[in-house]
């Protein structure tokens, strides 16, 4: 496996119905600037533009949790990244909104602040793909989607997109863009894997189906565990290892073992193989995976050519059950 297979992430799949083709890896930034220095980022993001990849994810508030970083510091490398290759036009961009302390919830004059700070730092004029980072209670949704509507028929935005939404308020949200004809969400990212089926399954892919959105599950590794590396007694110098700890126990070593077989028969690691399970899925049109170096990077990219047979969709779906 290498870091530039040529076109193995070509844009095939549809976004819901934006009339957009994407890559079926959706390259994460949230690792820029935070474990990804600028170097690794830009070596990362080059060797997903020639694997055909034309899809990146980042949001305003990664990485502001890091002592010294202020909030936007994915987007700067992002931007920097597009100004210097001149491949805007190629990529397709989404940002999110609601999380950073300086522009938090939905409110229409944070949103409004937001997408111009994003937009700033990612030095574009238009942002494709725009989330709703989490659900904000606070205010009416008629009012956060009132702020979309004007961001989309300014040209600021293309489409809108939500995150961290349940059930009940993903469809309340649909509903109320419908009936007041308003920007709709058309796309989903909630968290979403191998060993996160349960919620998911129940209540937001049957909107997924229903509305005809697409599904852009982030953790789709399991905070790392579907990489196999995270095992009982092994420990792992990672900022994420914590996150994986609860995965470990009998149920994780079943989906492990089945991830092993099938990656065995493949010729490829496990997280590919868990990437290409998700894309099995009703809806699900692109998985998030970010990538730290060009080594991680080279594991994922396999995914893009990886067919799995119905016998191993099964043996993934019983061993996760």
């Amino acid at each position: 496996m290498t870091s530039g297979q040529p076109n193995a992430l070509a844009p095939t799949r549809a976004l819901g119905s934006t009339g957009l083709v994407v890559s079926p890896l959706c390259l994460g930034g949230n690792v820029f600037g935070w474990t990804a220095d600028e170097t690794q980022s830009v070596a990362v993001m080059d060797a997903y533009a020639s694997a055909g990849g034309n899809f990146i994810d980042t949001a305003d508030v990664y990485s502001e949790w890091i002592p010294g970083n202020t909030g936007g510091d994915s987007e700067k490398v992002i931007g920097a990244w597009l100004a210097a290759r001149g491949n805007r036009e190629d990529m397709i961009i989404a940002t999110k909104v609601a999380k950073m302390s300086s522009v938090r919830g939905l409110a229409p004059d944070t949103i409004r602040t937001a997408v111009d700070g994003s937009l700033s730092r990612l030095g574009t004029d238009y942002i494709d793909f725009y989330y709703a980072h989490e659900d904000d209670p606070s205010t009416p949704i008629e009012d956060t989607l009132g702020a979309f509507d004007e961001l989309v028929r300014s040209g600021k935005v293309r489409h809108i997109a939500a995150s961290n939404f349940t059930a009940d308020r993903l469809r309340e949200s649909l509903a109320i863009s419908a009936a007041n004809g308003l920007s709709s969400y058309v796309a989903i990212q909630n968290h979403y894997n191998l060993m996160e089926r349960t919620e998911y399954e129940a209540t937001i892919e049957p909107i997924v189906v229903e509305h005809g959105l697409a599904s852009l599950p982030y953790y789709s590794l399991a905070r790392g565990f579907l990489t196999g590396k995270y095992r009982p007694g092994v420990t792992i110098d990672s900022p994420r290892a914590k996150g994986a700890e609860p995965y470990i126990g009998e149920r994780g070593d079943r989906v492990l073992t089945a991830l092993e077989q099938v990656a065995a028969a493949h010729h490829c690691h496990m997280a590919p193989v868990a990437l290409a399970w998700l894309l099995t899925r009703p809806g699900l049109t692109a998985p998030l995976a970010s990538a730290r170096n060009l080594e991680q990077f080279a594991d994922l990219v396999t995914m893009g050519t990886l067919d799995l047979t119905p016998e191993e969709i099964a043996l993934l779906d019983a061993a996760s059950a």
